[in-house]
């Protein structure tokens, strides 16, 4: 932010001309605004240069006294780039009070993103997962982004957000970022979580997203049918690589279990159940809430398959579970091998209990609920919104009892 800006040092003349000693002050001046305050030295007015605002003589009380005003000057000047980088509005006040250091807005918008992140890492696996954190992280990543494209700085008083600077950042995220408009409106509701919590602290006066409308578009959420679950499970595979990826996605389908979950399921989280037989009894890595799963004659026949596998005994594990990328990338290839036009990932197993393995065969959405772990029953009900042929089941009950109008 250019400015016309320049500083000067002098002395006043006392109307008492037998006073000689006088304090020597600093005058900032901004586009012919100007602030003035002493520098807490005194000269000799016979000592005095107006011209070079310095003391005249080169005995080592003087040269000290004008180093004393040169450090003055180095530290205004650096007060005057420090506002300059946090495109902040640029006074001679506003120079005076950053070099004085008495500002009171002096908190900044990655000031407040970074604590959050730090508040946040610090109750990891006490209300917070890694995956949460890891996306806040990236939130700061692409605040700091914007900051230098759009304001050629690296920080900025968080008191300057405003309507304005949210719209921009929306349109930052989805064209120079590539974001879509559902990612865009995730970091946006994100960023309005901070600045809440800045509003709650003080730091700023008034929300900036109050009235602000985050546009969600909904998403069709991919699963398999029970053909495609049929195929996946009779296919053999030449390599036990991709048999033990099949079978650790296929017991995900069978359970509702996240990969964060399965992977870290161990024995002592299979237990009798009330009803006599093998259930899942974990907490969600997610949102730690209590899930319950009776597990299904096939679950526990791929269970039994891997009780005996050497990183299932040296891990406490039930399940050899590899990592997500490459679960992920071994799953495209079980995809294609089996004839399945889907993107499969570990995640789409999780949809798929909810959908294929249990809405569809008449389980309660609030049974499904409780065993995915949803924390609302109304995200389970995104599940549901999809099941047509669930409806046409239904539907065909009624056709048969009406069938006398016919």
């Amino acid at each position: 932010m250019k400015t016309n800006f320049s500083l000067l040092f002098y002395v006043k003349r006392p109307k008492n001309q037998q006073k000689r000693i006088v304090p020597v002050y600093v005058r900032i001046t901004v586009s012919g605004r100007r602030s003035e305050t002493t520098t807490g030295v005194n000269c000799d007015l016979d000592r005095w240069n107006p011209r070079t605002g310095r003391q005249i003589g080169s005995k080592e009380d003087v040269k000290n006294f004008n180093a004393y005003l040169d450090n003055i000057q180095s530290e205004i000047y650096l007060a005057h780039k420090s506002l300059s980088e946090m495109a902040e509005e640029i006074t001679a006040e506003s120079i005076k009070y950053r070099w004085l250091g008495t500002e009171t807005n002096g908190h900044t918008i990655m000031e407040a993103v970074k604590l959050h992140n730090q508040n946040m890492e610090a109750l990891i696996g006490n209300g917070y997962a890694v995956g949460t954190l890891k996306r806040f992280q990236v939130l700061e990543r692409h605040v700091l982004a914007f900051l230098e494209k759009k304001y050629c700085c690296k920080d900025m008083n968080i008191k300057k957000i405003n309507r304005a600077f949210i719209n921009d950042f929306e349109f930052f995220l989805r064209t120079e970022n590539k974001c879509s408009g559902n990612t865009a409106a995730k970091y946006i509701k994100n960023f309005g979580k901070i600045l809440r919590i800045t509003l709650a602290s003080g730091w700023i006066e008034k929300d900036p997203m109050f009235g602000f409308k985050i546009k969600m578009k909904p998403v069709e959420r991919p699963f398999l049918s029970h053909e495609e679950l049929n195929s996946l499970a009779i296919k053999k595979f030449s390599s036990d690589r991709l048999s033990q990826v099949r079978d650790i996605f296929l017991f995900c389908c069978l359970t509702g279990l996240a990969y964060s979950d399965v992977e870290k399921l161990s024995l002592s989280n299979i237990q009798i159940g009330i009803d006599g037989s093998s259930w899942i009894y974990t907490n969600r890595t997610k949102t730690g809430v209590r899930s319950a799963v009776p597990l299904l004659a096939s679950a526990v026949l791929i269970l039994d398959r891997y009780k005996d596998n050497a990183y299932c005994l040296t891990k406490d594990r039930v399940l050899p579970v590899s990592s997500n990328q490459k679960m992920n990338e071994y799953l495209k290839e079980i995809a294609i091998l089996c004839g399945i036009d889907k993107h499969l990932s570990s995640h789409i197993a999780r949809h798929t209990f909810a959908t294929t393995v249990t809405l569809l065969n008449g389980v309660p959405i609030e049974s499904v609920s409780k065993m995915l772990g949803h924390t609302s029953i109304k995200t389970t009900q995104i599940y549901a919104k999809v099941l047509d042929i669930k409806v046409s089941a239904d539907m065909a009950l009624l056709r048969e009892k009406f069938s006398f109008l016919q």
